[in-house]
């Protein structure tokens, strides 16, 4: 089959989680034998900083890591969907595109003869956050919309979707993230891998990240990325190192250096659409890392509670759970199997890869608009 993806950016991660998921999803694809082109804005913001704070020359690690994934830059001007689109089987648009460019894909569905399956792919609390952007957006020509948790799909399922909406979580490319060696010695008690994020989760990060480091006592380091002079004297005071953008392919190294991680949910997938991790969560468990979670509802049974990670309910009990897996190394090792065994069983991305070719299957090939 050939698959056309339409997204962000899939060269830079800065700031862009969303990233990783489709990395691990066209290189599966392309590893399958299906035909894949990626396109992305030649100015997207994410490649902008990226080159911006990081220098042009950072793209070279991207093209060494991902040899199957060649994206092609356009801009709207110059854009030529029928170049573009031309034999694709399935197109799918991620929700961060511009709404013009959804609305031009969706215009050539309708008036071409083209009988491709298109999908929108939601990865957003957009739809409980400022549901009025979501139904502002062009979806009618769309066959359905692919979204990662089942609390979203009744968002759209609300919005008249029906059954043309399918629950697609992310997943762990496990290409890119495995454990390293089990004998080998950490350096470092505890690592986190996240941007700041707004202030989505700004009060959570002290209570369930820097003040139980600091109460701890531990030794550890933080990357990510747009953190505030008040978040870095946080950081400073609980002794941990700030240590800026990492790309995405390198965290493993990361999280082999240290014996714990941390989950933070942002509020509102905590609050209203629980069920969905981070990402972050699927990556850390694929590589065999303990982890303790912030409080989140696994809605929609992901993982193991107790057994693939810990989750405390406040502060102190993530400074108790943090003094456990610092002392007792054979209880984060047995929490890092685990979760990796749970990855390996139902979440990475050539599981995704099957999910989605099985939705496809079920799609007929004339469109089936959604009502807003």
């Amino acid at each position: 089959m050939k698959f056309v993806f339409f997204c962000h950016s899939i060269t830079s991660d800065w700031n862009h989680g969303n990233a990783h998921f489709l990395r691990g999803i066209t290189t599966e694809l392309a590893a399958r034998g299906h035909g894949v082109k990626v396109y992305e804005p030649a100015d997207g913001w994410s490649l902008t900083n990226l080159v911006r704070n990081e220098g042009p020359s950072v793209i070279d690690g991207f093209r060494r890591r991902y040899p199957l994934l060649q994206p092609r830059r356009y801009t709207m001007e110059t854009l030529d969907l029928d170049a573009a689109l031309d034999g694709a089987d399935v197109v799918i648009v991620h929700e961060w595109n511009p709404r013009e460019l959804l609305a031009r894909i969706g215009l050539h569905r309708r008036l071409s003869r083209s009988r491709y399956q298109l999908l929108f792919h939601d990865t957003h609390h957009r739809a409980v956050s400022a549901p009025e952007e979501l139904a502002a957006l062009p979806l009618d020509d769309f066959d359905g919309a692919l979204v990662f948790g089942t609390a979203l799909a009744e968002v759209y399922r609300r919005r008249g979707w029906g059954d043309r909406v399918w629950v697609w979580h992310e997943a762990a490319d496990t290409r890119v993230f495995s454990p390293g060696d089990a004998e080998a010695e950490p350096l470092e008690d505890l690592v986190w891998i996240g941007n700041w994020g707004d202030d989505e989760r700004t009060r959570e990060l002290h209570e369930f990240l820097f003040d139980p480091a600091r109460r701890c006592r531990l030794t550890g380091s933080v990357y990510g990325v747009r953190y505030p002079e008040t978040a870095l004297a946080a950081l400073a005071r609980a002794d941990l190192h700030y240590r800026g953008w990492l790309p995405n392919y390198e965290v493993p190294k990361a999280f082999r250096r240290s014996r714990f991680t941390v989950h933070v949910p942002r509020r509102f997938y905590r609050d209203s659409l629980p069920g969905i991790p981070t990402i972050r969560m699927f990556e850390a468990l694929a590589c065999g890392i303990a982890l303790v979670s912030a409080p989140w509802t696994d809605s929609d049974g992901l993982f193991r509670e107790g057994r693939d990670y810990l989750l405390v309910r406040d502060g102190a009990e993530a400074a108790e759970a943090m003094r456990a897996l610092r002392h007792d190394r054979a209880m984060a090792a047995e929490l890092g199997a685990a979760g990796r065994q749970t990855i390996e069983r139902r979440h990475t991305c050539a599981h995704r890869v099957q999910e989605l070719l099985e939705i496809c299957a079920t799609l007929t090939a004339a469109p089936a608009a959604a009502t807003s």
